[in-house]
């Protein structure tokens, strides 16, 4: 058995506040059965997401000493520009604030009412950014990324006969750009293969439309074509991100998940009349464009977390731990979006609890329950985030998959601390049959699973949704 040490150690510790579960209990009820609305003093393990929870390094602290706050020309914006120019070969690059501020410049400049915009998987601030436009996000996944159990290497990747599908039925008129999120956040956190993403990128050119990148784990799927694709097992990280970088046109990126830093990001282009079109829009809502909302410091931190996350040693470790995790739950029996992915293990929520119909909002259910019994905080990834009303149709929609994300930040907690999750799960396993569905009684016009009210569904409306 491989054994994957932390190719680290701890300087800073931060103490975990221990909270009963009636307090727990308390917690969650006033917070409307919403993990968003949690105190994080009421949380002992926080998965709720990777981004902008990793540890930052000795040298990233000490970057930020270094910070140059001028308002214009500061010198952490040029390392950040050469630093971001060296790895992906993008010219143009305008900082932002975080990722989604990155998706809504691009999409408020290229999407227009009625075109649409193909990715493997969209993720909830791309998809809403799209349809904010007016304008369709349309899922390409492959058929393999389909079947929650199938073991297969590269379940991110796109369809490629229903990217050529979609250009013959609606003609590149419609379709402003191609997207590819790597890794597939929304496929369950698994990557995307280098003859995939080639592919895609030969689709593009022969018709002309330009191909992104949604880049927040680009290093953790450069790992996994170096370990799954036989023809990369000798090439470094950062040869394999060079070529990955090489097939598209540009990218956004949150650098709260590979570039390790607590708050950042990007967005980078070779067209450079679309990066001037984007810059005359940062202006208004972010900053000038050598800060973009950013202070000298963030700067600085992104730039030195950006080659850190190249580190063969960290990316096996950072992989190997969600692993490890991975296969106590599935040697339990507990079901899992299989392989596990790279930043986070994905309870199968639907078949966790096979009693509770999509519209009973399975994942939800499940992630309420953890918390409650072990104080551990997930995330739904499900009806509850990506259901609500169709914007074409009025019609309620449900997801593919019922899933509860469990996001591991970066260099943040021990071996010991997985493994008391994954007895956890394992515990509230034996008692799934308890579980009753919910519902939502308040919730606002856009990404609803980071502010609706929900309640549990009496016993005999459990019944009915089922």
């Amino acid at each position: 058995m491989e054994r994957y040490i932390e190719p680290f150690k701890v300087k800073v510790v931060e103490p975990i506040a221990e909270v009963s579960r009636d307090e727990r209990v308390a917690a969650i009820k006033r917070s409307g059965y919403n993990l968003f609305k949690l105190r994080a003093e009421e949380i002992y393990i926080d998965l709720l997401t990777d981004s902008g929870t990793s540890a930052m390094s000795d040298n990233q602290w000490a970057g930020i000493m270094l910070g140059d706050e001028s308002y214009a020309g500061s010198r952490n914006y040029f390392h950040f520009e050469e630093t971001i120019n060296d790895i992906t070969g993008l010219e143009h690059v305008i900082p932002v604030h975080q990722g989604r501020v990155a998706e809504n410049l691009l999409f408020q400049t290229i999407a227009t009412k009625g075109s649409i915009i193909p990715n493997n998987s969209h993720f909830d601030t791309t998809r809403a950014n799209v349809e904010y436009q007016g304008a369709k996000a349309l899922d390409l996944l492959c058929e393999e990324g389909r079947d929650p159990g199938l073991i297969a290497p590269f379940k991110g990747n796109m369809d490629i006969q229903a990217l050529k599908d979609l250009i013959a039925d609606v003609g590149t008129d419609r379709i402003p750009m191609v997207m590819i999120t790597v890794t597939n956040n929304s496929g369950g956190g698994q990557p995307v293969a280098m003859a995939n993403i080639r592919e895609v990128s030969a689709v593009c050119r022969e018709h002309n439309l330009p191909l992104f990148f949604d880049a927040a784990r680009f290093a953790e799927n450069a790992y996994f074509i170096k370990v799954r694709e036989p023809e990369y097992a000798d090439r470094s990280i950062e040869e394999i991100v060079k070529e990955m970088f090489s097939y598209v046109d540009g990218c956004t990126m949150s650098a709260k998940k590979d570039g390790m830093v607590n708050m950042g990001g990007f967005l980078a282009t070779r067209d450079g009349d679309l990066a001037e079109r984007i810059r005359n829009l940062l202006i208004l809502v972010e900053g000038f464009p050598t800060y973009g909302g950013l202070s000298g410091r963030d700067l600085e931190a992104i730039s030195r977390g950006l080659r850190e996350v190249l580190d063969y040693r960290y990316l096996h470790f950072r992989i190997g731990q969600v692993t490890d995790l991975g296969e106590q739950l599935t040697e339990g029996g507990v079901p899992i979006l299989r392989p596990a992915g790279g930043h986070a293990i994905y309870l199968n929520a639907g078949e966790f609890l096979p009693h509770l119909k999509p519209n009973a909002f399975p994942g939800q259910s499940l992630a309420v329950s953890l918390y409650v019994e072990a104080g551990i905080r997930g995330v739904e990834i499900g009806t509850f985030m990506f259901g609500g009303k169709d914007p074409e149709t009025g019609e309620e929609r449900t997801a593919r998959h019922e899933l509860v994300r469990l996001a591991i930040p970066r260099r943040v907690y021990t071996t010991m601390q997985m493994n008391y999750v994954g007895q956890a799960i394992l515990d509230l396993y034996a008692q799934r049959e308890a579980m009753r569905g919910m519902k939502v009684v308040k919730e606002p016009a856009f990404l609803r699973h980071f502010s609706a009210t929900l309640e549990y569904l009496e016993q005999e409306e459990t019944i009915t949704a089922s």
